[in-house]
């Protein structure tokens, strides 16, 4: 279906006002499916990005480190990371590097509920069928140049 009939919306003033309209459509969109997800595993899409760049790195990060690869910039990710660590998903330890600091370490809760989560995560992607991989390549193209 067209943005045109999801919205009702018959015309737009230019291509720019449809492409941001679009833009801002299909991000509610895709956060709806993943908050879908999220909610019944009660956690929140910022806790899950935590959860998956510290199974990504293979390593305890500092908060910092963390932050720097978060998808969301304006979280609060000490807040984030304690609200973590009451659930069981994470544990803090002193930085070997600097007493001063805390590293971040994913526990085998964290990996247990990630690893549920992997194919849900992969049933959403079926979203994307509709595109081919060079569709898709384009696509990721144009979003990374609209970010410039």
């Amino acid at each position: 279906m067209s943005l045109e009939d999801d919205i009702q919306q018959p015309q737009f003033r230019n291509e720019c006002q449809k492409a941001l309209i679009n833009l801002i459509y299909s991000t509610n969109w895709a956060s709806e499916k993943l908050n879908e997800l999220f909610s019944t595993k009660d956690i929140t899409s910022q806790q899950f990005n935590i959860l998956r760049i510290l199974r990504g790195a293979g390593k305890p990060l500092s908060t910092l480190q963390i932050r720097q690869r978060m998808l969301d910039k304006m979280s609060d990710t000490s807040r984030i990371v304690d609200r973590l660590i009451k659930k069981g998903f994470v544990v803090k330890n002193v930085c070997t590097g600097d007493r001063r600091l805390v590293d971040i370490s994913i526990c085998e809760n964290g990996m247990t509920l990630l690893k549920n989560m992997d194919e849900e995560i992969i049933s959403l992607e079926d979203s994307f069928t509709q595109l081919n991989e060079d569709e898709l390549k384009q696509l990721n193209f144009l979003l990374d140049k609209l970010r410039g």
